[in-house]
């Protein structure tokens, strides 16, 4: 039971945050491939909810949650245009997992008008890339004196 747990708690971060699969994987002893799995598992199906019903989140986001008026050419939504004119959906794609949240990718091309099909596959392969590059070095990068010094 504490397993199956373990394992729901981690695939429930990666909805959110990205990297929480490979270093709660690690750390609950799982293997490269276990962690890349439940890793791509989290952020897609965040994905799928998100593109399914990511207009509609947007729109109830904005009209209880924000305060004050957004404005419309900040610093954070001149670099997401920036990365879009510059490398389109397969930028966004890729730099996802690292900049941006499994949500925050999704809602950028959701609001950008990218088929719901191009998303799933670009997100698809953008987790995958990522999911094993960080499950394969996460045990490297913990060993680092400097990094392991920050968890004692």
């Amino acid at each position: 039971m504490e397993e199956i747990l373990t394992f729901l708690g981690i695939y429930f971060l990666c909805w959110f945050k990205f990297i929480a699969g490979p270093v709660l994987g690690s750390a609950a002893g799982y293997s490269v491939l276990e962690r890349a799995l439940v890793t791509i598992a989290g952020m897609m199906t965040s994905v799928m909810i998100f593109t399914l019903v990511g207009t509609k989140i947007k729109a109830i986001f904005e009209r209880n949650f924000q305060r004050k008026p957004k404005l419309i050419f900040s610093k954070k939504n001149r670099r997401i245009v920036h990365l879009w004119r510059k490398y389109g959906e397969i930028g966004i794609a890729f730099f996802t997992p690292l900049l941006l949240t499994p949500i925050g990718g999704t809602l950028v091309m959701v609001s950008f008008g990218v088929k719901k099909r191009h998303i799933y596959l670009h997100m698809f392969w953008s987790a995958s890339l990522w999911a094993v590059v960080l499950s394969l070095s996460i045990d490297q990068l913990l060993a680092v004196p400097f990094v392991k010094n920050l968890f004692l």
